[in-house]
């Protein structure tokens, strides 16, 4: 099977399968989305959703974000992973968008990765569901996915390569539904640890699949 038969394949049984998917953070606002990806690294969906509404109340905006210390909102986000470095991420992009931005959220890769503490995955996610660009973030479960059902070379070793090795094969229209198809898949079906390969559809097109 060529590699552009084995991406046909694979994006079909996705597109039948699943239903048209968004992030499963709660936001209300482009910026508001841009906080809560930045608060996912490292840590759940979940948790982020428990300790945003109460930030999102307090802070709606970034300029109203602008006007906190990171003191201020470390005590919003202590639950999170690395909130320290989280604190001094959010108020720096806060008062970087009041700044530079007017306050409004920028729709290209480069003004993006320009503030503090995003980086190209947190851009890529905020393009494709903020603006409905053709970004492809890749996490640890596009990653993962991605290798073990031979989308991507082994030699497509940093999660730059495997957007790149991804975007060769899937069309335009595609590319941003594709990032939160195999997130999903990897989250809750092709786990790192014990995956449910009972379950999956695309079992025996994977390099870890052994049958019983």
């Amino acid at each position: 099977m060529s590699r552009k038969e084995l991406f046909a394949r694979v994006l079909d049984y996705f597109s039948r399968t699943m239903e048209a998917t968004e992030t499963e953070l709660d936001y209300g606002s482009p910026f508001q989305l841009l906080v809560a990806v930045v608060l996912s690294a490292q840590c759940t969906d979940k948790r982020i959703n428990m300790v945003t509404p109460r930030l999102f109340a307090d802070y709606p905006t970034a300029e109203a974000m602008a006007e906190a210390s990171p003191e201020t909102l470390y005590e919003y986000i202590k639950s999170v992973s690395y909130p320290n470095s989280k604190a001094r991420h959010l108020a720096g992009l806060s008062r970087a968008l009041a700044r530079q931005f007017g306050g409004e959220i920028p729709q290209t890769l480069e003004e993006l990765t320009s503030l503090p503490g995003v980086g190209r995955k947190t851009a890529n996610v905020v393009m494709a569901v903020a603006y409905g660009k053709a970004a492809l973030a890749v996490d640890t479960h596009v990653f993962r996915v991605s290798h073990r059902l031979g989308l991507v070379p082994e030699a497509a070793d940093t999660p730059y390569k495997v957007e790149m090795a991804l975007r060769k094969y899937i069309p335009e229209s595609q590319v941003a539904a594709s990032h939160y198809w195999l997130l999903l898949h990897g989250r809750y079906t092709c786990t790192a640890r014990a995956p449910k390969c009972d379950k999956c559809g695309l079992a025996e097109l994977c390099k870890n699949y052994r049958p019983q």
